[in-house]
């Protein structure tokens, strides 16, 4: 498979869809494990990992990476590997 190489402009010049990865609360995953993982799936910082968790975990859910949906897919089955409660919708 031939790799394609993406800009910034290229989904204007496309048209393709924006997806939203969202992740959803649960009583069971430690903040730590949360932020771990959005580290390691979605490439946060700390930081930023932490706040999404902390947005989680008060409102229920999360807007946590804008794409295309194909490489949201994906993110989300990690995601949902590692025992977290995630899904993607369309924009």
């Amino acid at each position: 498979m031939k790799e394609k190489t993406l800009h910034k402009d290229d989904k204007l010049k496309s048209g393709s869809e924006s997806s939203s990865l969202i992740l959803y609360n649960d009583d069971i995953n430690t903040f730590e494990h949360v932020i771990k993982s959005l580290v390691e799936v979605c490439g946060h910082d700390a930081v930023q990992a932490e706040q999404c968790a902390l947005i989680v975990h008060f409102k229920g859910s999360c807007e946590i990476k804008l794409g295309m949906v194909e490489v949201l897919n994906a993110m989300s089955r990690s995601l949902n590997a590692k025992g977290l409660n995630s899904k993607v919708e369309s924009l």
